[in-house]
């Protein structure tokens, strides 16, 4: 996603051992297919190597899918001073341990999060005190 040059987003995803974890990897995956940002690699962040630190703090949106509320993703790039977009899917209603993996739930989140994405950004483009986009197309 990128309008009027706005930047890079990476994607981050947990991609954890439960129900939840699977849908949060698929869902990142289908929204780096839409090019909604790039994924990269959140082991990367946690084990603090250097081209994946430097990377997150340059971004200009860093966006996390988290699969339940202890927010992995999350804690993993504000444990490097990195304030993600955090989206957890226990806010839309899933469940760790109680939620089947199936490809239309996949599709749905996949959906809701990125309608949600592009609204924040939207948001973000309203609040520049530039005076925002000016390309028409947003």
């Amino acid at each position: 996603m990128d309008c009027c040059g706005g930047g890079t987003v990476l994607l981050y995803s947990c991609s954890g051992a439960a129900d939840v974890g699977c849908i949060a990897d698929r869902v990142s995956r289908i929204l780096a297919k839409e090019k909604v940002g790039r994924m990269t690699c959140l082991a990367g962040v946690g084990a603090r190597l250097s081209g994946f630190v430097v990377s997150a703090q340059g971004a200009d949106r860093n966006i996390v899918i988290d699969g339940c509320p202890i927010a992995c993703a999350q804690k993993g790039l504000e444990a490097i001073g990195v304030q993600p977009e955090s989206y957890n899917l226990a806010n839309y209603g899933l469940k760790k341990g109680e939620t089947p993996v199936t490809e239309e739930l996949v599709q749905e989140i996949a959906m809701k999060i990125k309608d949600d994405i592009i609204s924040n950004k939207m948001s973000l483009i309203k609040e520049d005190s530039s005076g925002g986009c000016s390309c028409n197309n947003c």
